[in-house]
């Protein structure tokens, strides 16, 4: 998962305006950055042009995936990244740069101004952050967590088995389980049964 990058443009009637950009390109030859780079402004220009305002897309392009969020006020912010980066995460960056930008940002400098002129210094520092969406969002986080959890758990049930025991004769020898809660575990695990991967 990579993000390549972050970039914030103002939509205007015709054509959209770049007012600030951010690039991890080190996954490229050196000799490609520069072409690269071009290209993905270029791409998320026409992009923010296309869409309209209020809309949130994802444009693929060759293995690429640009992420667009175009607001009500024109503001607008384009992530290129992999295919397998999180969609729901690059619209939770695209939301929290777009939210900071027009905090920082007066709105009346986005038609004319420019990456030299507008002082916004926090995309390559988002653009690194997010280059783990595990670790910059707290949801895809708790994912990962119970995913690992789920996989112990898993693990931890087949080594208790081990030994050829199947748990449904197990809760028949129970003395401590009564009668309702053997019912229960019938009826859960037959409700279950139609989710079995084969």
């Amino acid at each position: 998962m990579k993000l390549y990058s972050l970039s914030v443009l103002h939509k205007g009637a015709t054509k959209s305006n770049l007012l600030k950009s951010a690039y991890d390109l080190s996954s490229f030859s050196f000799f490609q950055r520069s072409s690269v780079q071009e290209f993905m402004t270029f791409t998320s220009a026409l992009i923010v042009e296309r869409s309209a305002h209020g809309s949130r897309a994802s444009v693929k392009e060759q293995e690429y995936l640009c992420h667009v969020y175009v607001r009500n006020d024109s503001l607008s912010a384009v992530v290129t990244a992999d295919s397998e980066y999180p969609q729901r995460v690059a619209f939770t960056l695209l939301d929290k740069v777009l939210e900071e930008f027009s905090r920082q940002v007066e709105s009346i400098d986005w038609p004319s101004g420019n990456p030299d002129t507008i002082n916004y210094k926090a995309l390559d520092i988002h653009l690194a952050k997010y280059q783990n969406p595990r670790e910059a969002d707290a949801m895809t986080k708790v994912q990962a967590e119970l995913d690992e959890t789920k996989i112990i758990l898993h693990n931890t049930m087949e080594s208790l088995l081990e030994r050829g025991e199947k748990l449904d004769d197990l809760v028949q020898k129970s003395e401590h389980l009564g009668n309702q809660s053997k019912a229960f575990y019938k009826t859960a695990r037959k409700q279950n049964s139609c989710c079995e991967v084969m």
